[in-house]
Order: C-alpha cells, then structure tokens, then sequence
C-alpha cells in the first residue's frame, strides 16, 4: 500500500532519513580522556582518631615530596576520596596549582564513580586513593590488574597513559622509602 506525503509516518521518514545519514557522515569527536593520569595512595595516617586520622610527620613530609615530584606536569585535575588523609595528602600540589580537589565518595560504586569522573578529564590528572582503591581505580582506567597495595605501603606512584594503544603505565616511588612488599600485595 503506498503512502501518501501527507501521511505523518511519511512526513516524519523524510526528516529523520536524511538526518540520519548526515550524522553518520559527520566525524566523532574523541571522548575526552586525560593524557597522563597518576594514581597514589594516601601518605602515612595518624592512629587515632581511627575513622579519619590525619597524617602523621612522614605522612606530610611525603605530600611534599609529591607536590615536588609532580611540579613539572601539569596537572589539571586533582581527585580524593572525602577522607582527611588523601586531601591532605593532595594538599601541597593543590596549593602549589591553585586547585581545588574533586571529591569522590569513597562508598559502594567507589571505583567506578571515580574512573568515570575521571575519564571526562583531559590533560594531565592526580588520582589520591586508599591501599584498596588505586590499583583497581588504575584498572577500571585501562591499566593492568594489579594487587592491592599493602598496609605498610605508601611510596608507589602510578602513571597511566590511556590513550596509548594498549594504554602504558609505570611505577615510581616518591618521598622516602617504603617498606617491602608482604606476600599478596604491593
């Protein structure tokens, strides 16, 4: 049966055919993705009070040492947790940037609000996290599967390059030295 113009179902097929071939003609931008993205855990935390302690000497020492180790990069974002530990742990390089860190929740979804929040970023971003948190933040990220950090663990820096084919990444350690590795995590 054929249709007349006049039928709606007609009317509407010719603005929407057209439409859609010209969408699929146009190029789509790329999503946006930060170019560099480094992940840490908080620096050493005060005992007390045990819910949300704040960092102890080493531990600010430490957040100095990764505003220092970060001075040159850029970083156009800075991500925590709402713990007092990773804001101060971002506190120096924040200071030093004129940022104001986004804050993340740290409850169920976690990982994945925090890797989608990131993944609108672009340029370079600091991602400061907890010892069961940054590695599978790095891997929701694109980067490979790796253990979590252990307790005693606060030196590792991670870099993730997204963008590359697959994405690269490295590890380096900042402030003073950590202690070893225990069996099952970094």
């Amino acid at each position: 049966m054929a249709r007349a113009l006049g039928d709606p179902a007609m009317k509407l097929s010719s603005v929407l055919l057209p439409a859609c071939w010209l969408t699929t003609a146009l190029p789509v931008p790329a999503a946006a993705m930060p170019d560099v993205i480094v992940l840490v855990r908080h620096a050493e935390r005060a005992a007390e009070p045990a819910h949300d302690p704040a960092l102890t000497p080493a531990g600010e020492q430490r957040a100095h040492a990764l505003a220092q180790a970060l001075a040159g990069l850029r970083v156009n974002a800075i991500f925590t947790t709402e713990y007092r530990r990773t804001r101060d742990t971002a506190a120096p390089l924040a200071r030093a940037l004129n940022l104001q860190p986004i804050v993340v929740d740290a409850k169920a979804g976690h990982v994945q609000a925090m890797a989608d929040t990131v993944r609108a970023q672009t340029g370079a971003v600091l991602v400061v996290g907890h010892s069961n948190t940054v590695t599978a933040v790095m891997a929701a990220l694109g980067g490979p599967e790796l253990s979590d950090l252990c307790e005693s663990s606060f030196h590792h820096a991670f870099v993730l390059y997204p963008s590359a084919e697959p994405p690269r990444w490295m590890q380096f350690s900042y402030g003073a030295p950590g202690a070893p590795a225990t069996l099952g995590c970094l």
